[in-house]
């Protein structure tokens, strides 16, 4: 289901990620949920829910690492 507030995150995200991450990430899950709304478009068995936590993770990977401490950080 789409995020409309930061707070309504997984607690893996919230409590992981920065901000600007968190709002990356719900942005992507939000535009994935609606791209992948039709199983056809979907590789596998995957539901709609964990191929938009996987896109959304990875847009966030695209600006985003973990440093040596293990603590999200801008590239």
């Amino acid at each position: 289901m789409p995020y409309d507030k930061l707070s309504e995150l997984p607690d893996g995200v919230k409590d992981n990620l920065p901000k600007h991450a968190q709002e990356i990430y719900k942005e992507a899950f939000n535009n994935a949920w609606d791209q992948y709304k039709d199983p056809k478009d979907r590789k596998g068995d995957a539901s709609r829910e964990e191929v938009s936590h996987r896109v959304a993770w990875s847009a966030v990977k695209q600006k985003y690492e973990k440093n040596s401490n293990g603590n999200w950080i801008e590239k």
